[in-house]
């Protein structure tokens, strides 16, 4: 019986244990990967329920799980759509063929839209009491109304088309997202009934604000749709409207790139515009949407296997966003400022000095991704760095750092940039990026045609002396500003020359194809990642089987690989205890005598986005120890991460910077009982509840409230950050 992160408790008593024996004849050993990832959904939907949170923190959580589902739909969904209709019967992990997981998935949609409806009244009511309306039906004062008839008149009109739907005019395209309405009309002079459908431009806003001059101060928004149907008799003089009905388009968005293509970027952009006409996957209708106008809709989009999801609710629960950035402090989270870290402070703001005396990791978002930024500025200005490369997954739409890596080529550096065109609903942006720094002088480099480069690194030459020293910056994160603000990630520089030299192999393999040997610290996806792994897990079942501690703690975003899960069944058969926290899809069944009765599965959803990689074995000794193997890495337990991209998994080896990883950061999070779920063996998820008599821990306010260890400095010596304790499970 293993002890509890949260006290002396048994894991079985905590994670709740089922016979491998009782499983039925339909159960695997495996949960199925998508439906996982609408749990995990459900998940992030919950936080719009929790009272905890301020009202507009909670519509910001109801409007991610919209835009989580619709990515899902597009990528995931598509996926298995396609699978069924070229005839393939390829099983999941967990036997069920696609049209059976297509089966389930939709099962589980219409719950989750009923719920996520459900909790948008539940929200809108409470905005209301807070003086925030959303008059979608509701009447509006006369005053409201006159300054919104004037907007439709004067801003609207004039950029909607009506377009009648009948043999002479062709049904028109509607763009993956596009939201439209169909008006039944008579025309008044013969009693003629028509059809006219209106597609809203995406250049409009979703929801319309009303000036506080013309409310008296309250706020007051009106949807789009709404807004157009309220006046629509004005774009159809002399016909009579019978009824109305608003609609919303999703189309297959994954995109297929051919091994052979010769223009990498040339294939690229017309793949994104073949993605723009992809084949329907979902179609949102109104509830009382007209049967006739319905039938026409269905018949011309060639709804076949999409999923067709009515409502009486909001149609595109993600438009929400827009209401999230009304300026009301008092319904959002206290505001938060980022820590600077005191070590390179200590330096005068000098990195390459602060790196050099010491390694230092930097935990976003509690402190700046600045620190990052200026490690590439630094470089650009510093006259005596000769070379900086950087890999570029998801840079944003405003990057400081391809700007100074634009600085640093225009001051005569060698510049190298690894720009992943494949990093899914980033590749028109990172497209724009590479020629930005293409025209710079910088050498761009796409990496590999079936593999994705998602490895976040960058390097910097610098001459000291009579030689040069490499300094790098490894994370586990993507380089990008605003997520920097709301995921937890994790980046770690280093002056370690085995670093530097693994690091400059890395980057020889991504742009030249120079396969790296004799690599002394990282170990690199697709070549030997894995195989580390296993050798990490191998390794901790020996030390069970010979009476020495064993453990395995793992922080990652996903497991869905088999191999690795089979390894860890093993592990768990042999006595390793094992905790995991992931965050999101856990294809791995745990506590089930036999099997995974030693595992345990938890999931932290909170105000930040946990999103960094931690893999931890305890190396034959108590964890959380000094002697524990500790690696970073910007893969999770993907089959796609570990044989599919290029990635990076990094050793932790410096003290200071090992006890913050393991005994700070990922400790934290086991520890947390106030943002945590538990994964049941029968695949449901529940709130951790804090024990009687304990204090609740809230990982993400400790970490807002405590520096990190390595970045205090000098401060560390006054012992100003709290320790905390597994066994105590509280800080000490």
């Amino acid at each position: 019986m293993s002890t509890s992160p949260t006290g002396n408790r048994p894991l079985a008593t905590l994670a709740g244990t089922a016979d491998l024996a009782a499983l039925g004849p339909d159960e695997s050993r495996f949960f199925n990967r998508e439906l996982s990832w609408l749990r995990f959904n459900q998940r992030v939907l919950a936080e719009a329920c929790n009272a905890a949170y301020p009202l507009l923190e909670r519509l910001k959580f109801l409007s991610i799980s919209g835009s989580n589902l619709d990515e899902f739909m597009m990528i995931r969904v598509a996926g298995l759509v396609g699978q069924v209709q070229r005839g393939l019967e390829t099983p999941s992990l967990d036997g069920r063929s696609p049209a059976q997981q297509l089966a389930a998935i939709r099962e589980m949609l219409a719950d989750l839209s009923q719920q996520q409806q459900a909790i948008w009244r539940s929200l809108r009511e409470g905005l209301a009491g807070a003086q925030i309306h959303v008059a979608d039906e509701e009447r509006v004062s006369p005053e409201a109304h006159t300054w919104l008839r004037a907007y439709f008149l004067n801003e609207i009109l004039p950029v909607i088309t009506p377009q009648a739907l009948d043999p002479a005019h062709p049904f028109p395209f509607v763009q993956n997202g596009g939201i439209g309405i169909l008006f039944t009309l008579t025309r008044d002079a013969t009693r003629e009934q028509l059809i006219e459908m209106v597609l809203i431009p995406s250049a409009l806003p979703r929801f319309v604000r009303v000036p506080d001059a013309v409310t008296g101060g309250q706020v007051l928004y009106i949807s789009i749709g709404r807004l157009i149907q309220r006046y629509a008799e004005a774009l159809f003089p002399g016909f009579t409207i019978q009824g109305d009905g608003l609609f919303r388009v999703l189309r297959d968005s994954d995109i297929e790139i051919e091994e052979e293509a010769e223009d990498l970027v040339r294939t690229f952009r017309s793949a994104l515009q073949r993605r723009r006409r992809g084949q329907v996957i979902q179609l949102e209708l109104e509830e009382d949407f007209d049967a006739a106008a319905e039938a026409l809709l269905l018949d011309q989009l060639g709804v076949n296997e999409a999923a067709v999801i009515k409502t009486d609710g909001i149609i595109g629960i993600d438009g929400l966003a827009e209401i999230v950035l009304e300026d009301r402090r008092d319904l959002k989270f206290e505001a938060y400022s980022p820590r600077f870290p005191e070590r390179i402070r200590e330096h005068d703001g000098d990195a390459f000095s602060a790196i050099r005396e010491k390694d230092i990791i930097v935990h976003h978002p509690y402190e700046s991704f600045e620190v990052v930024v200026d490690f590439i500025r630094q470089a650009a200005a510093d006259p005596d760095v000769v070379a900086i490369k950087q890999t570029l997954y998801r840079a944003g739409s405003q990057s400081a750092v391809v700007g100074a890596l634009i600085e640093a080529a225009e001051a005569g550096k060698s510049v190298t940039a690894v720009v992943e065109l494949k990093a899914r609903f980033d590749e028109e942006q990172n497209i724009k990026w590479a020629s930005k720094l293409e025209r710079a002088g910088v050498q761009v480099i796409y990496g590999f045609t079936d593999w994705k480069t998602h490895a976040k690194v960058a390097m910097v030459v610098r001459r000291e002396g009579e030689s040069f020293r490499t300094y790098c910056h490894f994370g586990t994160g993507n380089y990008h500003p605003v997520t920097a603000r709301v995921y937890t990630d994790l980046s770690f520089f280093t002056a370690d020359p085995k670093l530097g030299r693994d690091a400059a192999k890395m980057f020889n393999f991504v742009t030249g194809y120079v396969e790296p040997h004799a690599l002394e610290r990282i170990h690199i996806a697709p070549i030997d990642l894995r195989e580390e792994i296993y050798r990490r897990i191998d390794a901790e079942i020996a030390h069970a089987r010979a009476g020495r501690p064993a453990a395995i703690w793992i922080k990652c975003n996903q497991i869905t690989d088999e191999g690795v899960i089979e390894r860890l069944y093993a592990a768990s058969h042999a006595g390793v205890q094992v905790e995991l926290v992931v965050r999101g899809i856990c294809c791995l069944r745990p506590g089930i005598a036999g099997l995974s009765e030693n595992i345990r599965v938890k999931s932290v959803i909170g105000r930040f986005l946990e999103h960094s990689r931690i893999y931890a074995f305890a190396n034959g000794h108590p964890m959380p120890s000094k002697d524990a193997a500790v690696f970073i890495a910007s893969a999770d337990m993907m089959s796609r991460n570990l044989d599919r991209r290029v990635e990076a998994l990094i050793p932790i080896l410096n003290r200071t910077v090992h006890d913050q990883v393991l005994q700070q950061v990922l400790l934290a999070n086991m520890l947390d009982t106030e943002q945590s779920w538990w994964l049941h063996p029968d695949g449901s998820y529940a709130r951790v509840e804090t024990e009687e008599g304990a204090r609740p821990f809230n990982c993400h306010r400790y970490f807002m409230t405590n520096p990190s260890l390595s970045g205090r400095g000098g401060a560390l010596e006054a012992g100003a950050v709290p320790k905390l304790s597994l066994r105590r499970g509280a800080v000490a």
